[in-house]
């Protein structure tokens, strides 16, 4: 009876670590999708920022081309006012031109006073006549200015035309890349999902079966006296002997991981409370981290390459055990392994 209450019970312990395996992949899918997410919505609200910039600024140059038109509009209906009044002036003149020649037909011969009141007022007329030759020119010259403002903004109306086309298209282009950088993120997740629960299965295999080596989540946990005396970051050899093994397996995944999946395995230090001051290492962090590197330097001695290592103290801010119990801080002391992406 006491063998198969053992053996119901190391069963429930290998299901239990795969069921949380199962939950933290799931968690870092989510994580990993949001985060892509709102890159995807940073780079679209960039990109539309970009766009409304240039609209922004066509906009304001029509606007100032509009208000020019308005003001060569005004000149032109000043322009026809004069020449209105000009025309009438010249009318007006033919007019008294007509009667005079009529009075000279009909009275026959002028004085010689009337002969020059006749000069001054063909003098009169042909003053009349340029000026109203003048004020055709100013209508004409701003004629040809319409015209021309006009092509402009015909011009401008088709670079805004273009432009909210590729304003459209680049926003059909962005959602579409990012679709397909949800997918491709969404796939190296699974795969990398799928490496760190064979690389855990490893290790449980190969690993001695001692209690202060388990499984927490999505990371391999040793307890600091496997590893290292108490107070101290240099590896006793039984550490060694465990480091070696996780070592093997690191090397047997790393031929399996495709190339373009960037892993990292990230070795974390973790102590207790209990607050450390001594020559080597005056508080946790420095007990921590230095403890994290010895770990990653001896993974390098056995072949694992430097830029697959990543090595973090986080003293006592970290713990897993919110006790006060000598139990519960056994349990914080820790080195903690984790296969993540970079």
């Amino acid at each position: 009876m006491a063998l198969s209450s053992r053996r119901q019970k190391t069963d429930n312990a290998y299901y239990w670590p795969g069921f949380v395996d199962a939950m933290a992949t799931l968690l870092l899918v989510i994580i990993f999708l949001l985060s892509i997410f709102m890159l995807a919505q940073f780079m679209l609200a960039r990109e539309i920022t970009g766009q409304d910039s240039v609209l922004s600024q066509l906009k304001s140059q029509i606007s100032e081309l509009t208000e020019l038109l308005s003001l060569e509009k005004s000149a032109r209906a000043n322009a026809d006012v004069t020449l209105a009044a000009l025309t009438d002036k010249l009318k007006l003149a033919q007019g008294d031109n007509e009667r005079l020649l009529d009075i000279l037909e009909t009275e026959g011969d002028k004085t010689s006073s009337t002969d020059k009141a006749l000069d001054a007022l063909r003098a009169k007329l042909q003053g009349e006549k340029d000026v109203s030759s003048e004020a055709l020119a100013r209508v004409e010259l701003l004629n040809q200015q319409i015209s021309a403002l006009r092509r402009q903004i015909a011009t401008l109306n088709e670079v805004l035309e273009a432009s909210e086309s590729r304003d459209k298209d680049s926003r059909t282009q962005i959602v579409d890349l990012g679709r397909r950088l949800n997918a491709a993120l969404a796939q190296r997740i699974q795969e990398l999902a799928r490496f760190r629960s064979e690389f855990f299965g490893r290790l449980r295999k190969i690993m001695s079966q001692r209690s202060d080596i388990r499984v927490v989540g999505d990371r391999f946990v040793f307890q600091s006296e496997v590893l290292f005396p108490k107070g101290d970051s240099v590896i006793n050899p039984l550490g060694s002997e465990e480091l070696e093994k996780l070592a093997s397996a690191i090397k047997e995944l790393e031929k399996e991981i495709p190339e373009d999946i960037n892993w990292v395995l990230r070795v974390d230090g973790h102590t207790d409370v209990d607050p450390i001051n001594t020559p080597q290492f005056q508080s946790n962090w420095e007990l921590s981290s230095a403890r994290a590197i010895a770990v990653v330097k001896l993974l390098i001695e056995q072949g694992i390459p430097p830029n697959r290592l990543v090595a973090a103290g986080f003293g006592e801010f970290q713990p897993i055990d919110e006790g006060d119990s000598d139990q519960a801080k056994s349990r914080n002391r820790r080195i903690e392994l984790k296969l993540t992406e970079r």
